[in-house]
């Protein structure tokens, strides 16, 4: 469908717009009383604008009327109005300018918090994260944004939405190799999960994750924390999660490599099923492992150059592995 003819309209539309601005702001237009009135109907027309150039799928131009109508709506003092149209450009930049769209964001925000709706700045600070996720690839900034959501959601008892704020906090450090940071979210998040009845299988999962993150800086914090989140939650000890722990401390302990891989390897597809950080956490411990096992053992019994090129075929081997797990 051709929608050039609304771009068209559009066009005009905003210079319409722009000349009420100016007519309102006119000795004539103050003496007579229409200035307020005429901003009132720039705006509409800013937002008919704005609405036309979407559909020509000109996002920067939609974006632009939008932000031109948050403006007017200030001027007026209607903060809900002008915070929803700020929401609006930045939903039209997203598509076009991913700078533009957190400042008109952000914008919103400042509103939001300032008439005390917290939750709604909070579902927009995760707005903001995402861009910084999936356009800008700045995970420290989505981080903090995912932090500041998760105090707002917090301070408005929304445990649940905090909870899953934290989580992808929790994930990008882990990522980030900031593992006590991630220790301390997944702890929080299961201490604060397993004494709700519907939420309280799910803390096994995160202590599971914890545990992991201490395995990979130093076995014996990781065999501390296990036995403290078994004394935490009775129920951890007898899940999978706890077993291959266990299993994996005792393979690292012996530095069996065979034993290692053997409590991994078939927990892969089940882990992978219904925890999405798995694979990279997973991984994450056996190239750890693996350099341990280099480190401690080979390097003692062979040769420098042969121990080079015998890590480097496990490490091979490893991908190779962790690849065709995930294919299954």
């Amino acid at each position: 469908m051709d929608n050039s003819g609304k771009e068209k309209e559009a066009i005009q539309l905003m210079a319409d717009a722009d000349k009420k601005v100016k007519s309102s702001g006119s000795f004539l237009g103050g003496m007579f009383g229409g200035g307020p009135h005429k901003v009132e109907e720039a705006c509409e027309m800013y937002c008919r604008a704005a609405n036309m150039f979407k559909m020509a799928k000109n996002w920067s131009a939609a974006g632009d009327a939008f932000c031109k109508a948050a403006r007017l709506h200030m001027q007026l003092q209607n903060k809900h109005d002008c915070a929803t149209s700020f929401i609006d450009a930045g939903n039209a930049y997203k598509k076009s300018d991913p700078n533009e769209a957190i400042k008109c964001l952000n914008a919103a925000i400042d509103i939001y918090t300032d008439m005390g709706r917290f939750t709604i700045a909070a579902k927009h600070h995760i707005s903001i994260a995402e861009i910084f996720e999936s356009e800008l690839v700045d995970i420290e900034k989505a981080i903090a944004h995912y932090e500041q959501a998760a105090d707002y959601y917090k301070g408005e008892e929304s445990n649940s939405s905090a909870n899953k704020c934290l989580l992808k906090v929790g994930a990008y450090c882990a990522q980030l190799e900031q593992y006590q940071k991630a220790i301390e979210i997944y702890e929080q998040v299961g201490a604060n999960t397993m004494d709700n009845p519907l939420l309280k299988y799910s803390a096994k999962e995160y202590f599971f994750k914890a545990s992991l993150c201490h395995f990979i800086v130093d076995e014996l914090n990781a065999k501390i924390a296990v036995e403290k989140y078994e004394e935490m939650f009775p129920a951890f000890s007898d899940s999978r999660e706890c077993k291959l722990l266990k299993k994996l401390l005792e393979a690292h302990e012996e530095q069996n490599s065979e034993a290692f891989t053997e409590a991994v390897s078939p927990r892969i597809p089940y882990f992978n099923q219904f925890f999405k950080f798995t694979y990279c956490h997973v991984t994450i411990t056996i190239w750890q492992f693996q350099l341990c096992a280099f480190t401690f053992v080979f390097a003692r019994q062979l040769d420098f150059i042969s121990s080079l090129i015998y890590f480097y075929f496990r490490v091979v081997a490893t991908f190779l592995w962790i690849c065709h797990a995930k294919s299954q």
